[in-house]
């Protein structure tokens, strides 16, 4: 068994105690960005609902990372996306704590709860910083509980208000380049236009979120998902 030391005791500790009382996906959300990333650096969290045959009936993704709208519409299909296959994995496994190599996601980690019946989940974390091991997956094992008991009483309150205008294709391209720092001219250069359009392109996102920088777009744009 892994003995943590006195640090990770206390990330572990403040990232259950935050886990208590999350009842809205703009808490797990915040959650997931403040106490999960301490302990586990992800860039997607995606949480399933299980029927009783272990299929997924319902797929929310939590993430940091800016993804194009068809890329997050794929992630949260449970039937056409990749859970199904992930989930299959998992049971064949043994319904263990599962290493996932995602594609273009990276590195990843699944587990969910047992026994399998109506209101049974699974978590999977893609974007991991290397492969996961022993130490992830014995936090992930940990906080499983606290993350079933989340999902469930988020899928139990009431309708959340309507979400914000989702961004474009292109600016969520714009989005994700925005947040590796490059300037209007080396996005315009990656994606094929000039200088300015991007520049217009960022004036009508600033005015679509409510923003007026780059850093707060940025920002502003994951939280919505989320709100």
């Amino acid at each position: 068994m892994l003995s943590p030391d006195a640090r990770q005791q206390e990330y572990l500790l403040h990232a259950i105690d935050g886990a208590h009382g999350i009842a809205t996906q703009r808490e797990l959300f915040l959650w997931t960005q403040g106490a999960l990333q301490t302990l586990l650096p992800h860039g997607v969290l995606l949480c399933l609902q299980l029927d009783e045959q272990g299929r997924a009936r319902k797929v929310d993704c939590v993430h940091s990372t800016v993804l194009a709208p068809s890329e997050r519409a794929l992630l949260c299909d449970p039937v056409q996306g990749p859970a199904p296959a992930w989930l299959r994995q998992w049971l064949l496994g043994g319904m263990q704590p599962l290493p996932l190599q995602a594609g273009a996601m990276g590195h990843g980690l699944m587990h969910g709860s047992g026994p399998l019946a109506v209101g049974g989940s699974a978590f999977v974390l893609l974007g991991l910083p290397g492969e996961a091991g022993f130490r992830e997956s014995w936090l992930l094992q940990l906080l499983l509980p606290y993350l079933h008991l989340a999902q469930q009483r988020i899928a139990t309150s009431l309708p959340a208000p309507a979400p914000a205008p989702r961004v474009s294709p292109r600016q969520a391209e714009i989005l994700q380049w925005l947040r590796e720092g490059k300037s209007n001219e080396e996005i315009g250069c990656l994606l094929g236009i000039s200088a300015l359009t991007v520049k217009n392109h960022l004036q009508r996102l600033y005015r679509q979120l409510g923003v007026n920088n780059r850093a707060h777009a940025v920002a502003r744009s994951a939280v919505q998902q989320h709100g």
